[in-house]
């Protein structure tokens, strides 16, 4: 069917933007401030701060995990603001928000520069030409270099082929926290219109056939508990309006008569009801029940679908597998293989970076992922859900070249530590496979390591690094592509402490044990065979009896009866649990508990299927 070209037309009351940056580098916290600036919150309200966080897991650990809108009013005009998560196991977050935006705030630190998030987000938004606004965050900081970072951020945006467009990027200077900003870098005082104004001035506003057919392409979805399944889209052309049939174009190709029972705005925090939308908008539709992400809803007269951006493929995987231990489901709710199985297929209509695969058995999974952080608030969120299950050690995901060679993701380490520990670093990754990239001395005495390395080499090193570090190092990675297969890579150089028979631990087992190396658990503590209560000191597992009790006698002497000193255990974190994880290791989640195991829990059949091996 032929349809009359209306003249594209502009609106200037609104303005779409994506706040982007690396992690901590302030995103939420200037949301924060431009909502608390608008007027959106009353005088008395009580607001708590980086108010964007509202998920538990995202209050906890203080990082953003998904993707938000919200809305303020500025002179007239509706700026719609999408605050993004800043880790890179989240980046598919940030892929699929940049097509309902026209531009980007990029915020950078003005003490750390650009860092390995900032070049991964940039390069996607200046791959889709989004008009770019940096801002230069935190220029209260003590040895802010907001002069040098600019050099930094013009360096960056030349490597990364930014046309001339947008290479002339404007700059406003803030402090977030302190709620000021500027065109000056040496204005301490003032608020945020000069940002605002900037973001008016210079991100373009969205352009469109107002009359033409109307197209909405969905980038997000959410749940309401009222109404179902919700999706987050731009109209892209056209006004849609409430009860109208429309054809959604699925991603399999199929087609499907639809109806949006209820359209939303957002206002705000808040979503607000309205009858229409037009082109430019960020709106929310409910009333389609099986929805998913990069699907477009067209006129029925004009059925064309629109093209959804590729999100990079994961690089990690993990089996979730049905709890079989001892004490399977005497915590968790959801326990079985179809319990689990529903959960983790709902969790990938969602998060689209990560994958779900059945294997060959009924009661495993294939999970696949951008990153171990990405597996493990999946694994966080479900136990709080009161699901039990067990994962396995993660593993990288190998490719084959065109050659026939394998090729395995190959990650750049960027790290700063104190001079003093430069040695134990550089050793620790240069045996596992790591090549020196680039090695600099900051001002600040830190010594600054780029060090490209397989994933499989960063796997379970956290933690080490720490240790070596003594908590005064920071380690942040980027995936570079993949390169040739490296050859064997020695991660874990320490044995396991399995537990001898199923019981309960006691101050004179785990007393005669705690010589062997570092437990995991206290007295008091039921386990069964096969468990994992330590790391031995060797670089091999040992089966001990910590739930022995002393044997109770009329002789007395002294010296015997001493009160038995127990050193205090090490508390496993989930994502130190993970990194523990040996290939013939299990790692068991339940709502209240995080248990190592061994794969095989019989002493006997390990030994034997060691043997076979061999």
């Amino acid at each position: 069917m032929e349809i009359q070209v209306n003249i594209l037309s502009i609106r200037n009351d609104i303005k779409n933007i994506a706040i982007i940056a690396h992690v901590d580098h302030g995103k939420t916290t200037l949301v924060d401030e431009m909502l608390h600036q608008s007027g959106i919150f009353r005088d008395n309200e009580a607001v708590q701060e980086r108010v964007m966080d509202s998920n538990d897991l995202e209050k906890e650990r203080g990082i953003t995990i998904l993707s938000k809108n919200t809305a303020i009013h500025y002179k007239d005009t509706k700026i719609n603001i999408v605050d993004t998560p800043g880790h890179a196991d989240f980046g598919g977050e940030v892929e699929r928000i940049l097509t309902m935006v026209d531009g980007v705030l990029l915020l950078v630190d003005a003490f750390e520069g650009c860092m390995p998030q900032t070049r991964f987000v940039l390069k996607k938004a200046l791959g889709l030409h989004k008009t770019p606004l940096v801002v230069v965050n935190k220029v209260d900081r003590e040895g802010a270099r907001p002069r040098e970072v600019i050099d930094e951020v013009l360096d960056l945006f030349i490597e990364l082929g930014a046309d001339d467009d947008q290479i002339e990027f404007p700059v406003v200077y803030a402090s977030a926290r302190n709620g000021y900003s500027s065109l000056d870098p040496d204005v301490r005082e003032g608020d945020m219109r000069p940002l605002l104004d900037a973001i008016l001035e210079h991100i373009p506003s969205p352009d469109g056939d107002v009359d033409g057919p109307a197209q909405i392409l969905f980038s997000s979805l959410e749940y309401d508990d009222y109404v179902g399944r919700i999706g987050v889209g731009r109209v892209e052309r056209g006004t849609v309006k409430v009860n109208t049939p429309y054809v959604l174009c699925k991603q399999d190709g199929s087609q499907e008569n639809v109806r949006f029972s209820k359209i939303y705005q957002f206002e705000g925090l808040k979503r607000v009801d309205c009858n229409e939308a037009k082109f430019g908008d960020l709106v929310c539709v409910a009333g389609i029940a099986d929805l998913n992400i990069g699907e477009t809803a067209c006129d029925p007269e004009y059925i064309e679908p629109l093209p959804f951006i590729k999100i990079d493929e994961p690089t990690i995987s993990m089996n979730f597998i049905v709890n079989d231990s001892p004490f399977a489901g005497r915590e968790g709710k959801y326990v079985t293989s179809r319990n689990i199985r529903d959960r983790l297929f709902k969790e990938v209509e969602t998060n689209v970076s990560m994958r779900v695969e059945e294997t060959d058995s009924m009661d495993t999974f294939k999970v696949s992922g951008r990153g171990e952080l990405h597996l493990s608030i999946l694994i966080e969120t479900m136990r709080r859900e009161n699901y039990e299950f067990q994962v396995s050690r993660p593993q990288v995901i190998m490719k084959k070249g065109e050659n026939g060679q394998t090729l395995e993701p190959v990650e750049l380490a960027i790290i700063e530590v104190p001079e003093e520990y430069v040695g134990a670093v550089m050793e620790k990754l240069c045996s596992r496979k790591g090549e020196i990239e680039n090695m600099d001395t900051r001002s600040t005495g830190m010594t600054h390591l780029e060090i490209k390395i397989p994933s499989r080499g960063l796997i379970g090193y956290r933690s080490e690094f720490l240790t070596d570090t003594n908590g005064n190092g920071i380690m942040n990675q980027l995936f570079v592509g993949y390169e040739e297969f490296k050859g064997d890579i020695a991660t874990r150089s320490r044995g396991s402490i399995v537990v001898h028979e199923t019981g309960t631990t006691t101050g004179y087992g785990l007393w005669n044990t705690q010589d062997r190396g570092k437990l995991f658990v206290g007295p008091g503590v039921e386990v069964y065979e096969g468990m994992i209560v330590g790391e031995c000191a060797k670089d091999e597992d040992i089966v001990c009896n910590v739930c022995k009790k002393k044997h109770v006698t009329n002789t007395r002497a002294s010296g015997s009866d001493e009160a038995l000193k127990l050193v205090p255990p090490t508390t496993l974190s989930l994502e130190q649990s993970m990194e523990f994880l040996a290939d013939d290791e299990l790692l068991e989640v339940t709502p209240k508990s995080i248990r190592l195991r061994k794969t095989i829990l019989d002493k006997g059949l390990r030994l034997k299927a060691e043997s076979r091996k061999k």
